[in-house]
């Protein structure tokens, strides 16, 4: 060391008492954080009174209960996308899902005697395992709130955990008030999903350890599922502090998208519904926090995708790894695919993308729907329905105009008529769509055939196909349900739907899902229609009214 080194040192070394620097906080946003999230210490504000997530991260005890997951190369991916694929494989945790992270964060920076008392949460998804898990392996007694039509298996998830599950009223509402109450009464500490600084730092270390195993200057971007926003805020903050150049882009469904409006709005926007495919992402109002914290650090881009498109990147992570995401798990990849194909003028074969797959708790029972949906979302298969003349050969003549494609479903009906002639919803694979399906309909346009393209409309691909008996006069209202599928949940909905009017086209049919669908036709004469549209609201079931829909009008109405 210089002398002059020396000399800036002799303050320091020759002061009777260690160097103590006071940062002083703004006051009034400090107190705002450190009333409204009481686990938060004064010292994890940053000098504007808001939470320093880059010390969160650092600092957080997530592994006291797991190791660091693996970024694991997808070669069958990266040549899919002529780019450069790791998978941040979160499903590989003990719960199986990222949300194990911040729920044992913030259990395990709770004050003892918050401990000694408890805690308690209002899920029936991957965050209820989390938090009893977390619980578990600190000897805290955890309660879980859950609605009563929740299905046993995930209930009885949570119970081996050695958790108490409380079961109480009809949805998540109703549970929450209830968990509320408990909270109250006994001084459990509530472990929010997402909107809280020690859960959105137990999610951030994920970034932490990208930047371990992906140098920060070959990372191109990381694909983030959005729900409440907690895994993208710590992702965000971690990675625009420390690697800013990293795009963290957010991957939501277009029927779950709170985030990607009310980042367009400027302010959170509340969803009336949202699509429960992915349902670890079905949230209708983002967190207050996660919210700003996303607007202050930024997200690059937000990306929205279809059900197809996840049921296919489902697909490709099995193709990769001989695992099965959830849906909310590999949305990721779904976003990552969708934002390459968006992005022509960016040489993607420079890039490395990373999708973080957040969880693998799938239902057994949902893949057969994945699996029929999984060829349409990777574009390799088309969905038609075909008008032909009820003319000997006709059949002959259209099988060959798809030919040598191979034919994965084919179904006809002969409608009377003047001019008698069948109608033919059909399925074919496909190498190129859009160039295959161009020459297809040309083909069939040339012959005489009627031929729609029906691969994007969601009543012909969920209900239509599987329809029989013809066309039908009547006047009749077409409306799809969705109701809670537990046992028994079809039985009720028939009770309720006893009303003056009778049925005249029901369709149900089982996906292994949450949520049950069904589309229903009601003979509804036109004097009624106010009387039925009161009747619909007050039901209480999430509805859509069909009646208009293409499908419904060419080939289920005379």
């Amino acid at each position: 060391m210089t002398s002059s080194g020396l000399l800036l040192c002799r303050p320091l070394l020759q002061a009777s008492n260690p160097l103590r620097v006071s940062i002083r906080h703004n006051s009034d946003k400090a107190s705002y954080f450190l009333n409204k999230y009481p686990a938060l210490k004064s010292s994890d504000l940053l000098p504007n009174g808001s939470p320093d997530y880059f010390k969160l991260i650092l600092t957080s005890r997530v592994y006291d209960a797991i190791e660091e997951t693996p970024a694991c190369h997808a070669p069958i991916l990266s040549q899919k996308t002529s780019s450069n694929v790791y998978l941040k494989r979160e499903d590989l945790l003990p719960v199986f899902s990222f949300k194990l992270r911040g729920a044992y964060n913030m259990i395990a920076n709770l004050p003892e005697k918050l401990k000694a008392k408890g805690v308690i949460a209002c899920s029936a998804g991957n965050h209820a395992q989390g938090v009893a898990y977390s619980a578990k392996k600190m000897g805290i007694n955890a309660t879980i709130v859950m609605p009563v039509a929740t299905p046993s298996i995930k209930f009885q998830n949570v119970s081996r955990m050695g958790a108490r599950v409380v079961l109480y009223g009809d949805d998540f509402d109703a549970a929450k008030i209830e968990c509320d109450r408990l909270a109250s009464e006994f001084g459990y500490t509530n472990i929010p999903p997402f909107d809280h600084p020690l859960v959105i730092a137990g999610q951030g270390t994920i970034a932490l350890e990208l930047l371990r195993q992906i140098k920060s200057n070959k990372l191109s971007a990381v694909f983030v599922a959005v729900g409440g926003g907690g895994i993208i805020a710590g992702i965000g903050a971690y990675l625009k502090r420390i690697a800013p150049h990293v795009k963290v882009i957010g991957v939501e469904t277009f029927d779950a998208d709170a985030m990607y409006q009310s980042i367009e709005k400027g302010e959170r926007i509340a969803l009336e519904k949202v699509g429960l495919f992915a349902d670890g992402t079905a949230v209708k109002l983002v967190g207050e926090e996660t919210f700003r914290v996303c607007q202050n650090y930024g997200i690059d881009e937000i990306v929205r995708v279809t059900t197809d498109e996840i049921s296919a990147a489902i697909k490709d992570v099995f193709e990769d790894t001989r695992s099965i995401m959830e849906p909310s798990g590999a949305m990721t990849v779904a976003g990552m695919k969708r934002y390459i194909k968006s992005h022509p003028e960016i040489d993607h074969s420079n890039q490395t993308y990373v999708p973080v797959l957040s969880g693998a708790n799938m239902n057994f029972d949902r893949l057969r729907f994945v699996s029929e949906r999984a060829v349409l979302g990777e574009g390799k298969e088309v969905f038609l329905c075909v008008q032909i003349p009820d003319v000997p050969g006709t059949f002959k003549e259209l099988q060959t105009i798809i030919h040598p494609r191979s034919v994965t479903e084919f179904s006809c009906r002969i409608v009377d008529g003047e001019r008698p002639s069948a109608e033919v919803f059909t399925s074919f694979s496909v190498i190129d769509k859009d160039k295959e399906l161009k020459q297809v309909l040309s083909a069939m346009e040339a012959k005489g055939f009627k031929a729609y393209d029906l691969t994007d409309n969601e009543m012909a691909k969920s209900h239509a196909r599987y329809l029989v008996g013809g066309k039908s006069s009547v006047r009749e209202k077409i409306i799809h349900f969705e109701f809670p599928e537990r046992p028994g949940a079809l039985d009720k909905f028939l009770d309720l739907l006893r009303a003056e009017w009778n049925l005249s086209l029901f369709h149900y049919r089982n996906h292994g899902d949450d949520v049950g669908k069904v589309l229903t036709g009601l003979r509804v004469p036109e004097e009624d229609d106010a009387k039925f549209q009161s009747f619909l609201d007050k039901l209480g079931y999430k509805y859509t009214d069909e009646s208009n829909n293409e499908v419904f009008n060419l080939f289920l109405k005379k």
